[in-house]
């Protein structure tokens, strides 16, 4: 079962040097048994958080894209899964979607939930591991207050997963070597700079960057946080 498959990072303050990817059986999603599935990596910040999408290339991600725009500073969790809502309908197609439970900097847990709710999608939280995706339905083992529960949602669904879930999977040495050099337009070395060639002979190393416009967004300023 081929499955379109992007997870929610954001780039934060490193406590754990622990980055975000999709799941396997032990709790991140098995792509070697999902052949034609791809995983994006979408998140949201300045040009400087294109290094989360790099650290999900480096763990065998297939893509990322990053949402970044003057208009998002500031934003809080209505603006911010508004956004990425916006970003995800503008991907299309997409089967899973998998966030963390709560970023450590703003520790809200809305966004996950938000996002699931302005897609009209089916959401299951607190997930623990993912058990199996087939026959349009994800099983899923979540944590709850004095024990565990195991359940099935159809697909499309959004994922929002606990910090004690399995760790990513480590770097790739042979993806670190091919995407190091991933840039977003806005990173990319000036014309004339060292490896500034690699970009027209290598289109994978252009991340794909996005703006409010282009994921046909509004500017909603009474949802962002007074800086």
């Amino acid at each position: 079962m081929a499955l379109k498959i992007v997870v929610l990072a954001k780039q934060v303050p490193d406590t754990r040097n622990v980055g975000k990817d999709a799941m396997t059986a032990e709790g991140t999603v098995n792509r070697a048994a999902l052949p034609g599935s791809t995983v994006g990596i979408l998140t949201m910040g300045p040009p400087r958080a294109g290094e989360i999408i790099r650290q999900g290339l480096y763990r065998g991600a297939d893509t990322g894209w990053l949402l970044t725009d003057r208009l998002f500073a500031g934003a809080d969790t209505l603006a911010t899964s508004y956004a990425l809502a916006t970003a995800i309908k503008k991907i299309g197609d997409v089967d899973i979607v998998i966030g963390g439970r709560q970023a450590i900097d703003g520790d809200t847990a809305q966004v996950g939930p938000q996002v699931a709710q302005k897609l009209g999608l089916n959401q299951v939280t607190y997930a623990e591991e993912v058990l199996s995706v087939k026959d349009g339905k994800a099983t899923i083992k979540r944590v709850i207050d004095g024990g565990v529960e195991t359940v099935e949602a159809p697909l499309p669904v959004v994922i929002t997963v606990n910090g004690s879930a399995a760790p990513c999977r480590p770097q790739n040495a042979k993806l670190v070597m091919k995407y190091k050099r991933a840039t977003c337009p806005m990173e990319r070395p000036a014309e004339g700079t060292a490896y500034d060639y690699l970009y027209d002979e290598r289109p994978e190393l252009t991340l794909n960057q996005w703006s409010v416009a282009d994921v046909d967004g509004e500017d909603h300023q009474e949802h962002r946080v007074p800086g």
